[in-house]
């Protein structure tokens, strides 16, 4: 019998915000994949570790994930990827995919269930709490109340035409843009949040675009509404 993949969503940093689901499966599955060259190197790892310390003693299989924009680079290192965890499954190991927040956004971890799941071995996905919802709650806000709509947006790219959209604006992925992102916000009429390292140490939250750093780190996301939006208080 062929074993199954899960893509487990550690949650945003807290490993106390991990599901019961993700724990009792990371402890069932004799493989851990991890995407990065080293174990101790890789945040969604040491994220399980500390809610199930059992994973250091199971099998590890590295997966070198590029952060790259390069596809062609990507997919070469997704395929290989997908054949070290292929040859678990294919004894019949179910393993255990860790990614950061949620499994199915902006996951790296959807492109290896893809290339293992073209391979006819069966995939699963464990959802795990979105870094948005944790940001949201830790600085008290809501992310969309009434009839709001909530847009979920790659600050990497161009977001000049995104934020004319009505409703919550959620900006992760800024990377280098932040700074850009930061000056288009000022420019215009919004009411800003953010959060940098959300759940994890060094956790640092803002109330506005004026007490924002001149710089930030890569696990940093917005929450950006019109001014003029009335909400309930």
């Amino acid at each position: 019998m062929k074993g199954t993949l899960y893509g487990i969503g550690v949650g945003p940093g807290d490993p106390e915000d991990m599901t019961l689901k993700a724990v009792r499966i990371l402890k069932q599955c004799p493989v851990i994949a991890i995407p990065k060259k080293e174990p101790d190197r890789c945040v969604s790892y040491r994220i399980a570790l500390q809610a199930v310390p059992e994973i250091r003693d199971k099998i590890l299989v590295c997966v070198d994930v590029p952060m790259t924009k390069n596809r062609d680079q990507s997919r070469e290192s997704y395929r290989e990827g997908a054949k070290k965890i292929a040859a678990y499954l294919r004894q019949g190991h179910d393993a255990a995919l860790l990614t950061l927040g949620d499994a199915t956004i902006y996951a790296s971890d959807r492109y290896l269930l893809n290339e293992v799941k073209n391979m006819d071995f069966p995939v699963q996905v464990v959802n795990g709490i979105p870094s948005f919802c944790k940001a949201a709650a830790e600085l008290k806000i809501s992310l969309g109340e009434r009839d709001e709509e909530i847009h979920i947006l790659p600050g990497s790219y161009h977001i000049e035409e995104s934020l004319k959209l009505p409703g919550v604006k959620v900006l992760m992925k800024m990377g280098k843009n932040y700074g850009q992102v930061k000056e288009i916000l000022a420019g215009g009429s919004y009411e800003v949040h953010m959060a940098q390292n959300c759940g994890m140490e060094g956790e640092q939250l803002y109330d506005s675009l004026e007490a924002m750093p001149s710089e930030a780190g890569y696990y940093s996301l917005m929450i950006v509404r019109n001014k003029e939006c009335e909400r309930d208080t």
